[in-house]
C-alpha cells in the first residue's frame, strides 16, 4: 500500500488502529494461510529505463511479423484510413474516462451517439448500446439479456466461433443456466436438429452469419423456426459483410452483436477490440453498459446524455442484471471514425473485395490441391479447404513471409482473404501450395 498511497508508515499505523487493527496482517485474517505470500515475488530487481528498453526491444524482435496475411477467425487485416488514428489519438478523447457528468462530456458523448447511430444502421436495429469488450463477450451479454425464469437454456450453434461459446459457457457457469449446442450439418446450423432442441425452456439460439467457417447461414428458416417456439435469436455478425449481406433487422431477429475490430481496429497481437450489440425497441431496456441518448437543454440546444439506464448496473451491483457499466469509449470512436473516413461506397467497396478476392483464392487453391470442404456452400470472405499436406502447406507459406490459413484438425484448413490481399500475393500462395501438393 505504501507504494502507491503517498502517506507515512506512522500515517498508516494511525489508519490501521481508527479501523480496528494492530497491524496489517489482520486486514487478512478472512484469507486462508495456505494461499498468503511467504516470501518476496520472485520479480528482478529494478532497472534504469534504458535498459528496461533494450531488453524489452530484444523481446520484441522474436514476434514474427507478417506482411501477407490470409487468416481470419475473428481478427481480420484490414486497411485503416491514417485519419482514424489522427482522430483517436487527440488528446481529448485518449485521457477521457466515465462520461457520468454531460455538462462536461458534450465531445465524448456525442462520438459514442455517433458510433451507436453507425450500429444501428449497419443492423438494421433499432438501439445500439456504448459498445462492450469484445464480440465474445458481446455474445454472452445478449444470452443473458434473453433468459428468465421460465426459460433458461440456451442453445448455441456448432458453428459459432469456439472461443465465442467458451465464453458463454463461462458466463452460464454458476447460473443455472444450461448451454446446448446445435450439430452442424455441411459446414452451417442442422435445421432438424435445431427444431427438436426448442423446447419450452430454451430462451434463445446464438446464431453466427457468415459462421466460423465463413458460411452463410439459413438465418431466415432458424428465425421462424425459433420464434415459432417462443424463443429469441441472437446473431453475430462479421459488420463488414453488412454492407452486402441482409441486415439482422431484416432477418427479425431479436438481437445483433458481432466483433468491432474490422471497424478500424489494427490486430495488435489481440486487442483491445470492441463488441457490438444492436437490438429491436422490445429488448432495448435490457441492453448492457451505458447508451447514449440526443435531447436538448433549456435553451434549445442539441445535447447529449447517458438514456435508458437502469442504475443497479452502476450502484446497485447485486441486483443488475449485468456486471458491465463500462464501454469501449475509444475503440468506439475508432469505429466511428473509420466508418466516417469510409463512407458508404467505400466500405461497400471493402466488402466487395473480400468476398471477390476470396472466391479467387479457393479457386486458385483448389488448382493447387487444396479443395473446398463445403464446395456447394455460399461464404464471405472465408473459406474452409481439405488438404492432407496442411502442416507443410503452412510451413512453406510461412518460410515465405506469409501467414496462411488457420489449422483446424482434420487436415482442414480456415482460409480468409480481405481487401488487402492483392492477386500476386494469392497467385504466389497458390504456387507455393501447388509445389507441396505436387498437384
Amino acid at each position: 500500500m505504501g507504494s502507491y498511497v503517498p502517506n507515512t508508515p506512522a500515517e498508516q499505523q494511525e489508519m490501521l488502529k481508527e479501523c480496528g487493527y494492530s497491524g496489517f496482517d489482520d486486514l487478512y485474517l478472512d484469507i486462508p494461510e495456505s494461499v498468503r505470500l511467504k516470501e518476496p515475488l520472485a520479480i528482478p530487481e529494478a532497472k534504469a529505463e534504458l535498459t528496461v528498453r533494450r531488453i524489452m526491444e530484444d523481446m520484441a524482435d522474436k514476434n514474427v511479423i507478417y506482411r501477407h496475411i490470409f487468416r481470419g477467425a475473428g481478427a481480420y487485416n484490414h486497411y485503416i484510413p491514417a485519419i482514424v488514428d489522427t482522430i483517436a489519438n487527440k488528446e481529448e478523447f485518449r485521457t477521457a474516462y466515465t462520461p457520468y457528468q454531460a455538462e462536461i462530456s458534450q465531445g465524448v458523448l456525442q462520438t459514442i451517439f455517433e458510433y451507436q447511430t453507425d450500429i444501428c444502421e449497419l443492423t438494421g436495429m433499432e438501439a445500439s448500446n456504448a459498445s462492450v469488450y469484445d464480440g465474445a463477450v458481446a455474445a454472452a451479454e445478449a444470452c443473458e439479456m434473453c433468459r428468465d425464469r421460465k426459460r433458461s437454456t440456451i442453445l448455441v450453434s456448432e458453428t459459432v466461433d469456439p472461443k465465442i461459446l467458451s465464453v458463454v459457457k463461462t458466463y452460464s457457469f454458476g447460473r443455472d443456466v444450461k448451454v446446448l449446442t446445435v450439430p452442424e450439418k455441411d459446414g452451417v446450423t442442422d435445421l432438424e436438429a435445431l427444431k427438436e432442441l426448442l423446447t419450452a425452456d430454451v430462451s434463445c439460439l446464438l446464431l453466427q452469419h457468415p459462421n466460423y467457417f465463413g458460411n452463410l447461414e439459413p438465418v431466415e428458416e432458424a428465425v421462424e423456426a425459433v420464434h415459432a417456439a417462443g424463443a429469441k435469436v441472437i446473431e453475430s455478425c462479421n459488420p463488414v459483410s453488412l454492407a452486402l449481406l441482409k441486415t439482422p433487422g431484416e432477418y427479425g431477429v431479436d438481437i445483433a452483436v458481432g466483433e468491432g475490430q474490422p471497424l478500424g481496429m489494427p490486430l495488435s497481437f489481440g486487442g483491445p477490440y470492441l463488441g457490438f450489440m444492436a437490438a429491436g425497441q422490445k429488448m432495448m431496456r435490457k441492453l448492457p453498459g451505458r447508451i447514449v441518448g440526443q435531447t436538448v437543454d433549456s435553451e434549445g440546444n442539441r445535447t447529449y446524455v447517458l438514456t435508458l439506464q437502469a442504475r443497479e448496473q452502476h450502484i446497485r451491483r447485486e441486483k443488475a442484471s449485468s456486471n458491465i457499466c463500462s464501454n469501449e469509449a475509444l475503440c468506439a470512436l475508432r469505429a466511428a471514425a473509420y466508418l466516417a473516413a469510409m463512407g458508404p461506397e467505400g466500405f461497400k467497396e471493402a466488402a466487395v473485395q473480400c468476398t471477390s478476392k476470396a472466391h479467387y483464392l479457393q479457386a486458385k487453391l483448389a488448382e493447387a490441391g487444396v479443395v473446398p470442404a463445403y464446395p456447394e456452400k455460399e461464404f464471405f470472405h472465408e473459406f474452409v479447404t481439405v488438404c492432407k499436406d496442411e502442416k507443410k502447406v503452412l510451413e512453406a507459406l510461412a518460410a515465405e513471409g506469409i501467414l496462411g490459413g488457420l489449422p483446424l484438425g482434420d487436415e482442414r484448413i480456415l482460409w480468409c482473404a480481405t481487401e488487402m490481399n492483392t492477386k500476386e500475393e494469392m497467385d504466389r500462395v497458390a504456387a507455393i501450395c501447388k509445389e507441396v501438393t505436387g498437384a
